[in-house]
Formats: C-alpha cells, sequence, structure tokens
C-alpha cells in the first residue's frame, strides 16, 4: 500500500466527473469538517470546498489530502467518488452506516469501517459511534456517523509529528485505529465501575438491579461486534505488510494497536461472562426472598389461622349459655318452665353442661 504511483496511472475518472458541493442548509452542521492537503508531512492548505480541494491535489501530484466529514450528504459522497474512483459499494456502506467493523479493499483503496465507543458517565451507559474510512495512494477520507470518534485530535497529532504524517494515507489511518482503540479504555474502566455496583446492588438486594444488569448486558453485545472484528482486520492488515510494502515502524506502531485490541476483547469478554454469572446469582437471590417471603406469608396466615380457632372456640361457648339465657327471659305466660321451682337449678346446670362439653370437644382438637 505505500507502493504510491503517479496519480494519472491510478485514477480512473474523466475530467469534467468533478462535482462542486452542495451547500448545506442553513442552521445545520456542515458536512465537510475539515479538507487539508500535506505534502511530505508538513500542512499545505485547508480548502474551504471539495472543489477547491481536489484542484490543489491535482496541481500537487506528490501531496496527500485527508478529508473529513460528518454525516455527508449524497451529492458530496458521490462527488468524491468520482474524484477519487471510490467503489459504489462502499460509497454506499458509507451512506447508509449501521455497518459492522470490517476491512475491504477496492483495487487501490481501502475501505475500513469502526465502530467508535465513549462511556457517559451522567448515563452510566456506552455510546456508539460509526466510523468509515477510504484510504488511497494520496488520500484519505474519513466519514464519521456519530460524536465518537474526535478525530481533531488525531489530525493535531498527526501535524505535530510530521515524520509519521509523510509515511502516507496509511499512517493516518494507523492513528485512526489508534484513537479508535484508545477510546476504548475509558469505556472498559467505565463498564469496570458499574459490574463492580452492580454486584454491590446484587447482594444489597435492590429491585432494580436486574434491568441494570439486562441493559448492560445489551450494551457488552453491541461493545463486543465493536472489538471482536477488529482483532482480524488489524491481523489482515499485517499480513499485507510484506505485499504492500508498509513501513517498518508503521508495522511496529500497528501490532501496538493489535495487541490492545486483543486485549480489550478479552475484557469485553469477561464483562459479559460476568454480568451473565452475576444475573444468575440475581435470580437465585431473588428466588430465596420470594421463598422467604412465601414462608413467612404462610407462617403468618397459619398463626392467624390459630387465632381465629381460639376466638370461634371462646364464642361458641359463650353462645350455649347465652341462647338457654335468651330463651327464658323471654317472658311468656305460657311456658311450664317459668312456674316449676327446679326450673333456675335445671338452666343453670344445662348452660354448665353444653359450656363443658364444647370446652372439652374444642380442646381434644387443639382449638383452644
Amino acid at each position: 500500500m505505500s507502493d504510491r504511483r503517479p496519480r494519472a496511472a491510478w485514477r480512473r475518472r474523466p475530467e469534467p466527473a468533478r462535482s462542486p458541493v452542495a451547500p448545506e442548509p442553513p442552521g445545520e452542521e456542515p458536512s465537510v469538517i475539515q479538507a487539508t492537503l500535506y505534502r511530505e508531512g508538513r500542512k499545505v492548505s485547508s480548502p474551504a470546498t471539495l472543489a477547491e480541494t481536489y484542484r490543489q491535489l491535482r496541481e500537487h501530484p506528490d501531496g496527500m489530502a485527508w478529508i473529513g466529514l460528518h454525516r455527508p450528504t449524497e451529492e458530496e459522497l458521490h462527488s468524491l467518488a468520482a474524484e477519487f474512483d471510490l467503489h459504489e459499494l462502499a460509497v454506499e456502506d458509507a451512506l447508509e452506516a449501521h455497518q459492522r467493523p470490517k476491512l475491504e479493499r477496492y483495487g487501490d483503496t481501502l475501505f475500513v469501517v469502526l465502530r467508535a465507543a465513549r462511556y457517559l458517565d451522567a448515563q452510566e451507559e456506552v455510546d456508539f459511534g460509526e466510523l468509515h474510512v477510504f484510504v488511497g495512494p494520496d488520500f484519505l477520507i474519513s466519514v464519521r456517523h456519530g460524536a465518537a470518534p474526535d478525530l481533531s485530535a488525531v489530525r493535531r497529532r498527526m501535524e505535530e509529528n510530521p515524520d509519521l504524517l509523510a509515511l502516507g494515507p496509511e499512517a493516518v489511518l494507523y492513528a485512526i485505529l489508534d484513537a479508535v482503540v484508545d477510546g476504548y479504555a475509558p469505556v472498559v474502566a467505565g463498564v469496570q465501575n458499574d459490574v463492580d455496583e452492580i454486584e454491590t446492588e446484587v447482594f444489597g438486594g435492590d429491585p432494580a438491579v436486574s434491568r441494570r444488569i439486562y441493559e448492560l448486558s445489551r450494551e457488552m453485545v453491541e461493545f463486543q461486534r465493536a472489538t471482536r472484528p477488529l482483532v482480524g482486520m488489524l491481523h489482515g492488515l499485517m499480513a499485507g505488510f510484506a505485499k504492500y510494502g508498509t513501513d517498518e515502524e508503521l508495522q511496529r506502531y500497528l501490532r501496538d494497536v493489535a495487541d490492545h485490541v486483543t486485549h480489550t476483547s478479552e475484557r469485553v469478554d469477561g464483562f459479559r461472562q460476568a454480568l451473565t454469572e452475576i444475573l444468575t446469582v440475581n435470580a437465585t437471590l431473588v428466588t430465596q426472598q420470594q421463598n422467604a417471603e412465601m414462608r413467612a406469608l404462610a407462617e403468618a396466615g397459619f398463626e392467624q389461622n390459630e387465632e381465629i380457632k381460639k376466638i370461634s372456640s371462646w364464642a361458641a361457648i359463650l353462645f350455649a349459655p347465652t341462647l338457654v339465657g335468651t330463651i327464658y327471659g323471654m317472658n311468656f305466660d305460657h311456658m311450664p318452665e317459668l312456674h316449676w321451682a327446679g326450673g333456675y337449678p335445671f338452666a343453670v346446670l344445662l348452660m354448665a353442661v353444653v359450656c363443658t362439653s364444647l370446652y372439652v370437644i374444642f380442646k381434644r382438637k387443639d382449638w383452644l
């Protein structure tokens, strides 16, 4: 990829194919973040439009153009495709976004899709962005979808290191890869803190922790999709070092990025496994808590039932003398027992016998 040929040898577009940049609607963020021309690692100019960038690059065939875009319009990408002979499938991917991380080669052009990530402290969640990079013999085009990554820091870093920038577009690609991978470190730290908090909440009995585990698990699935393909992508780049004559210093830098990606991917896999285990433990603890609550409820119901038995037994015992006394208190003239000399002792004896009998019966049934 470092074998740079004259522009006329690889550019297959006709001269009239270039098109001006479509004007941005008022009040919207411009699509072209920055277009800069470099020669031998030094900044030459910063054209205001894509058309001006094309013109100056033609005037300096030994230079390199670095064009940064943020959610570009279809007209802008088609203009770039016509100027730099970008493959229509890659342009379609860059327009639609929502692509998986991948690395594809179309002739002299390398097309790279990256998923950047950043940790939002306030919301305690991971925000993902998407970055598409076209790398050619004398140009690099970055198409960003989302807030991450911030490529202005990458541009400053490269401009402060002209020796590295002089290695060409593949050096810029390395710097972008390095920035994306370095951006994973704060995310890993934030997720580790979340996992620690979740473990505390699980054993603290927080009822809302299940939702937090589920949401973080979903983010880790997205994080895996962003980091795991990068391992294969970087190994693919390293496999082509000899074929494309990649500079030895740049090879060392890319190997370092590959090591960081492997470490990050392993950490993310570990997080997902840990969250799965935490979710299992949480489900076990919730089940145990529910069983304990059901046991306590059953015990309370049993005790309440015993009290009801006692109350019902005494109510029945006290009802018997009340019934007898009520009958003999009706004061009818024609009640034989009212004029009987033994009526009162008989009534008292009857109430005592009934009460005693009921007490013995309830006692034998353990109601009293």
